[in-house]
């Protein structure tokens, strides 16, 4: 083999490796991992969209930690070191398939950005003034993270409803609650600033679940002691995924609902 012919089949093998590793690069990339990922609207899911529209497994390339619900309103979501679980309204909690769908679910990866400890016992009232107060900005989303022994907290569920769907008003007054006392666990979720409103629940919307797995669902009230640790993701990108055909494409979501939302969430 001459030289320039040795050199050339040298040079060919090189850009093939070089393509090979920039190829791996780019399919092995994370995703981005301070990005709030949403499926869906929460004003549509008022006004009564609670067809799942994605897969929960379509859900993990985005994130290990989030909330929402599934298929026909059926339960709460918590998505917790990137396990998804489903608090049921009969006080059970079960990990899901992944072909399970969600009509509305926030997920992101968390990191720990900060951590802002409490200095006193808070119901989640207080809690929701003084810790918004404390934040660096109340014009970021954060996912919230919180772990401890609760004295107090009392969760729901809402059960599957049937076509044609109600009003997520309507659907809350069959929801379950349970009232727990003492019990250890995680609180997931978010906070998101005012403009975010009519797209997510503005200010903290929190789930909950228990080390053992047992109890969980979305938190309508807690105590929270003192000098428990509330960490912080600082999540500055948002992406939303919309659904492109059935009821979300028909409903009016010109109105303003936050009263409505309100009166649900508490």
């Amino acid at each position: 083999m001459n030289r320039q012919k040795a050199f050339t089949v040298i040079a060919v093998v090189i850009i093939v490796v070089v393509a090979a590793v920039v190829g791996y690069t780019l399919t092995a990339a994370p995703a981005n991992r301070d990005t709030l990922y949403q499926v869906s609207t929460i004003d549509a899911l008022q006004l009564g969209v609670f067809a799942g529209i994605q897969p929960v497994g379509d859900l993990r390339p985005h994130g290990d930690f989030g909330i929402g619900t599934f298929d026909a309103l059926d339960g709460e979501m918590i998505v917790l070191d990137g396990i998804i679980y489903q608090a049921l309204a009969d006080g059970t909690v079960r990990v899901v398939p992944d072909t399970l769908t969600t009509p509305l679910a926030t997920v992101t990866f968390f990191e720990d950005d900060f951590t802002i400890t409490t200095t006193g016992p808070m119901n989640f009232s207080a809690f929701t003034t003084v810790m918004t107060e404390r934040l660096p900005t109340g014009n970021m989303a954060y996912a919230v993270r919180m772990h401890g022994t609760f004295p107090s907290i009392t969760v729901r569920a809402i059960p599957a409803q049937q076509e044609p769907y109600p009003t997520l008003s309507e659907a809350a007054a069959s929801q379950s609650v349970y009232t727990y006392t003492d019990t250890t666990g995680s609180v997931v979720g978010f906070f998101t600033p005012v403009f975010f409103k009519g797209l997510n629940v503005v200010g903290y919307h929190l789930h909950f679940i228990s080390d053992d797995r047992q109890t969980g669902g979305h938190i309508l009230e807690f105590t929270v002691p003192g000098d428990t640790p509330v960490v912080y993701d600082i999540t500055p990108e948002f992406y939303l995924v919309l659904p492109t055909s059935g009821a979300f494409t028909e409903v009016d979501l010109s109105q303003d609902l936050s009263a409505e939302l309100a009166a649900v969430e508490n």
